[in-house]
């Protein structure tokens, strides 16, 4: 019995640690989805951020840890990208898959990346922009899709993205691009439009023209072979006049073509443009409405919005130089007042208020009618141009007649002014410089052997003079013959009849 008993209790034991056994190798199965995925081989990872640049991938790796807001594949082999691929990082910001092979975006690659802030595709091999492509990130700021193969974009492509700020399009082989789906309030974010070096061979101006100014500011045409005209010319030559920066930024490198598919007869118009001698700015260029107002510091501005539109409904809003919305009723600006009728209200003027303001008519459903731009100048008031000569003639004069009083007085040719003071009676020599002594002296009179120092005069050098006696030249003896060797240097005798001068000492040449 005692052994039966026994081993019942073992068989018992070794049960209920079977048990144990299983529900902890459960448990741990279960728990696997918590523990979070571990970093792939071939990639970098630090807490938010996810680097597999430069291995050449084929295809994206699988597992990707869900905390990374930042996810960098460029420089890689990737030529597909699958739908929903990016549903294991749902905080991901930035993304950047530049210098791959990607030739094509299936309808849903980036379903799941709606807070996609940044997207770099550069450099890849994408031949159009598709409706679908980009139209789920609807957060997205920043769109780099420069140095492709694009030769299309859909006029929907970017429809949805109402938060773009910048779409870099440049080095592509675009030959046309829908500009009329920037216009309106459908981008109000939107400061840069790179469409530089692409085939543009046409730029539909009226297009271009209806676009906000904030836009045309970042607007970047140049390098694209359109041809020459006066539409053109005039119209960057106002974008020019007016500073914007897509001009300013780019001067010499807006050219256009004089003849036809001919590559050497690009015109640098901007620069020498002695083609368009013939073309007027003041016709203004096609589809433009911009208005010039001017007023006075601190004087009151009444703008009229000239949109044209027949809805009693709509309401108007203007966007300010600073780019900020002013609406009716007032946005907390006590100087700026938006009226009923869509005029704008400049109240007590300030340099600060000078620029182009751009008014905007919006339908009852939120549909852009009409938009309207003004160019405000504030300056302040000009003197009156006659009574202005006068007054700084009057200066000028005033001003020389004193510069010369004070160079009468103060501006003596005396530097040593010990000399000119004992001028009057002998001193050594050592006492005065040669050049104040130079300064000092004077020649003396004609009738008598003694010179006479007189004030009214100066002279700049002073040849010694030969003594006088009985009308005869008196030399001086041989024992004032100095130097022996050269009996031809000869010294002028010192007496109580001769008088002093600067060269007394100084050996003359006969």
């Amino acid at each position: 019995m005692n052994a039966q008993a026994l081993a019942h209790t073992l068989w018992k034991c070794l049960g209920k640690l079977l048990v144990i056994l299983e529900l902890s190798v459960q448990g741990n199965f279960l728990n696997t989805s918590a523990i979070p995925r571990r970093c792939p081989l071939v990639c970098i990872c630090t807490s938010d951020l996810l680097s597999c640049a430069k291995q050449g991938l084929q295809q994206v790796p699988v597992a990707l840890p869900p905390t990374a807001t930042t996810l960098d594949l460029s420089h890689n082999a990737l030529f597909q990208l699958h739908n929903h691929w990016l549903a294991a990082l749902p905080r991901l910001q930035a993304l950047r898959i530049s210098h791959n092979r990607i030739m094509d975006l299936s309808p849903q690659a980036f379903h799941n990346a709606t807070d996609l802030r940044h997207l770099d595709m550069s450099s890849n091999y994408l031949h159009a922009i598709e409706k679908h492509y980009f139209e789920a990130l609807v957060h997205l700021e920043e769109l780099l899709l420069y140095n492709n193969w694009i030769v299309q974009v859909d006029e929907q492509a970017f429809l949805r993205l109402s938060s773009l700020q910048k779409v870099y399009l440049s080095w592509n082989n675009l030959t046309q691009f829908p500009f009329s789906s920037m216009q309106g309030l459908s981008h109000p974010n939107l400061t840069t439009l790179d469409l530089s070096t692409n085939n543009l061979n046409r730029i539909p101006i009226e297009e271009v023209t209806a676009l906000p100014v904030y836009i045309r500011n970042g607007l970047y045409l140049h390098n694209n072979p359109v041809k020459c005209d006066c539409s053109l010319y005039q119209m960057f030559k106002q974008w020019q006049q007016r500073h914007l920066s897509s001009v300013q930024d780019f001067l010499e490198e807006h050219t256009c073509m004089a003849f036809d598919n001919t590559a050497r007869s690009l015109v640098r118009f901007l620069k020498y443009n002695k083609i368009f001698e013939n073309c007027s700015l003041s016709q203004g260029s096609p589809g433009t409405s911009d208005v010039h107002a001017t007023v006075l510091v601190g004087e009151t501005l009444l703008i009229n919005c000239n949109t044209s539109t027949h809805d009693t409904s709509a309401t108007y809003m203007w966007i300010s130089p600073r780019h900020e919305p002013i609406m009716h009723p007032g946005n907390g600006n006590r100087t700026l007042e938006v009226y009923h009728n869509g005029s704008l209200k400049i109240i007590a003027a300030k340099p600060w208020h000078s620029g182009v303001y751009v008014c905007m008519a919006i339908g009852k459903h939120h549909q852009l009618n009409k938009t309207h731009e003004v160019n405000v100048t504030i300056h302040y008031p000009m003197l009156d141009g006659e009574s202005f000569s006068t007054g700084l003639t009057t200066l000028l004069g005033c001003i020389v007649s004193l510069v010369l009083v004070l160079m009468y007085l103060y501006l003596t040719p005396c530097h040593c002014f010990q000399c000119c003071k004992k001028a009057a009676a002998p001193s050594p020599p050592q006492e005065c410089s040669a050049q104040s002594s130079i300064l000092s002296t004077t020649p003396p009179a004609p009738d008598g052997p003694r010179r006479k120092i007189s004030t009214s005069k100066h002279v700049v050098f002073l040849e010694p003079i030969k003594e006088v006696h009985n009308g005869k030249i008196r030399l001086a003896a041989n024992k004032d013959v100095t130097d022996t060797k050269n009996p031809n240097l000869l010294q002028l005798k010192s007496d109580s009849e001769s008088v002093s001068s600067i060269f007394s000492d100084t050996p003359i040449m006969s």
